[in-house]
């Protein structure tokens, strides 16, 4: 079981990490058939292959177990010491249901089936298993019916942080419960987790009738099972969520690597299960915090690259495992090692408003580059405008682009949400979030990539019909909807402030010296970022996600139930 945080922080995508982290195999973007994403050092399935294909030719010295070769391997193999074989089943042994035109495993079939890609992966990996792992193959409706009481055990004081957080991104507005806005995303996208605290992977399949095993993403939860047996994944947490979201850099990327090197062999040198069933109808998610979440998924397999190339193969990357990343700017620019810069949010409200507090904790988090991407992208496969335009987002090769010029000189941020008395004890922590208020300071490496992104950040406003308060510097209102309130920025040279309240007035009681009297040194902005990948509007770019095997899947891992629900939990069931 996880231990429970020594500081309480805001969820942010805490509810989501609590959820789809805990799980795998939420599908990845898809764009006119081909997967779409960032450009740069990605490695292709067929480069990825002859990478993997070399390593798995070399033993080093930290990795347990002798790689054994098709014409050297050993007449009484075992499957503690001999890499590419496990239960007396090798990495490429044929199996009947190879021929067959679906993936249902009888119960009976299963274990040679599990036996096989434990191979598989170890061959890749360059690593053994310790210990055998249990699979269960569900359809999605068992999978809704289990797993439908996950977000029920949330008090009212994390709701109305929860909510209030995500309003600060953008991304779920007072209309709707975060709760609810999460639980799209961890109900209809994922494929499978892996839980260790019972050492089972689990596969939703999307063949009610008979379920299908999905080999690629078995593979991918195989290999989060190796990471919890070789260097136990439950010592990996975060401070922050965007701590947790960079640790995710590493595992994720980790499995994602194999992942693609594994369907890279796949038909080539070995058969594979393949599915009949794809996915039906259109995969209805929030965007914004699916964007948020996928950035390990895309990036990751890069960051695990660079450590292979920086450094001696897998020997770097399980050393990493000692000192993994802690800023999500860390996974997106591989080899920076950026450090986050220490921000701290003081109480400077009245006596009217106080920081919410959850448990006796301050509800305060970092955001993170990863965060801020996804909230300047979340509407960009809406038909929406957006700060980061869908043809940004998607640049060809796997994933997303998470590099930008509004966000990319990050150095650090802290997000602290602020409430009256009558805002946290409200009966609906929804609709209470335009009661309540935030202050989000953000730290960044130079006074120019400040104002890249409070230019961002003035666009987004922009969109969502602000106006600029007279009187009052560098204030900009929205009357109504969803984000309706009262914003405020202060620009210092590499610092950025921004605060929320629902009026003026309110500014000021949230943090004194908000919003004063004088001319705006900032104007919103005009965009006509509305252009869309082809074949991309709001359907297509739903039944687009929805695509399997095509793209690259977000085989979801680590992750915790809320900031402070930790210690509620009766399981640890965090990996996929």
């Amino acid at each position: 079981m996880h231990s429970t945080p020594s500081r309480s922080f805001t969820a942010l995508f805490a509810m989501l990490l609590a959820a789809v982290l805990l799980t795998g195999g939420v599908v990845g973007p898809v764009a006119a058939g081909s997967a779409a994403g960032p450009t740069g050092p990605s490695p292709s399935a067929s480069s990825l292959s002859a990478v993997s294909h070399a390593a798995s030719t070399d033993a080093p010295a930290s990795s347990p177990g002798v790689v054994q070769n098709e014409t050297d391997r050993p007449e009484d193999p075992s499957t503690e010491d001999t890499v590419g074989y496990v239960e007396g089943y090798w990495y490429d042994d044929e199996l009947p249901v190879d021929d067959r035109d679906d993936a249902a495993v009888d119960d009976d079939e299963l274990d040679p089936v599990v036996y096989r890609s434990m191979a598989r992966v170890e061959r890749i990996r360059n690593m053994t298993f310790a210990d055998e792992v249990d699979v269960e193959v569900v359809s999605r409706a068992e999978y809704r019916q289990n797993s439908g009481d996950r977000f029920a055990n949330v008090s009212e004081d994390e709701r109305l942080e929860h909510n209030v957080a995500y309003e600060a991104l953008f991304m779920v507005d007072r209309e709707t419960a975060a709760t609810d806005a999460t639980e799209s995303v961890y109900g209809g996208a994922v494929d499978g987790y892996y839980d260790p605290e019972t050492d089972e992977i689990v596969i939703v399949s999307e063949n009610p009738d008979t379920p299908e095993l999905n080999e690629l993403t078995l593979g991918h939860e195989l290999v989060h099972a190796l990471q919890d047996q070789r260097f136990d994944l439950s010592q990996f947490e975060g401070e922050t969520n965007d701590e947790e979201v960079a640790m995710n850099g590493l595992i994720e990327g980790d499995a994602a690597w194999v992942e693609r090197a594994y369907e890279s062999r796949c038909g080539v040198e070995w058969d594979c299960l393949s599915t009949s069933t794809e996915r039906s109808g259109q995969l209805d998610v929030n965007w914004g915090i699916y964007f948020s979440v996928y950035q390990p998924y895309s990036d990751g397999p890069d960051y695990v690259s660079s450590l292979r190339q920086q450094g001696d193969g897998w020997d770097a990357v399980n050393a990493a495992y000692d000192d993994p990343p802690t800023s999500t700017s860390a996974v997106i620019h591989p080899g920076s090692e950026r450090e986050p810069a220490d921000v701290s949010v003081p109480d400077r409200s009245d006596d009217a408003w106080r920081q919410l507090e959850v448990d006796g904790e301050v509800a305060n988090d970092t955001v993170g580059e990863a965060g801020m991407v996804a909230m300047f992208a979340a509407d960009a496969l809406d038909g929406q405008q957006s700060v980061i335009a869908s043809g940004e987002l998607f640049t060809g090769g796997e994933g997303y682009e998470y590099d930008h010029s509004y966000t990319n000189g990050w150095a650090g941020d802290e997000l602290v949400v602020y409430a009256t008395d009558e805002a946290a004890s409200a009966d609906d922590p929804t609709a209470a979030a335009g009661d309540a208020g935030y202050v989000w300071r953000t730290q960044w490496q130079s006074a120019a990539d400040a104002r890249q992104f409070r230019d961002g950040y003035l666009e987004l406003l922009d969109h969502h019909g602000a106006e600029a308060v007279d009187g009052h510097r560098d204030t900009y209102v929205i009357d109504d909807g969803g984000y309706a309130g009262v914003y405020y920025f202060e620009h210092d040279g590499e610092t950025l402030t921004l605060v929320r309240a629902p009026s003026v007035d309110d500014l000021s009681a949230v943090e004194a010296g908000a919003a004063p009297e004088g001319e705006d040194t900032v104007e919103l902005g005009e965009s006509d970022k509305t252009e869309t990948v082809p074949g991309f509007g709001a359907p297509a770019a739903a039944a687009a996600i929805a695509v399997l095997g095509a793209g690259a899947r977000l085989a979801v891992g680590r992750g915790r139930i809320g900031s402070r629900t930790q210690s509620n939990r009766t399981d640890d069931s965090t990996r996929d």
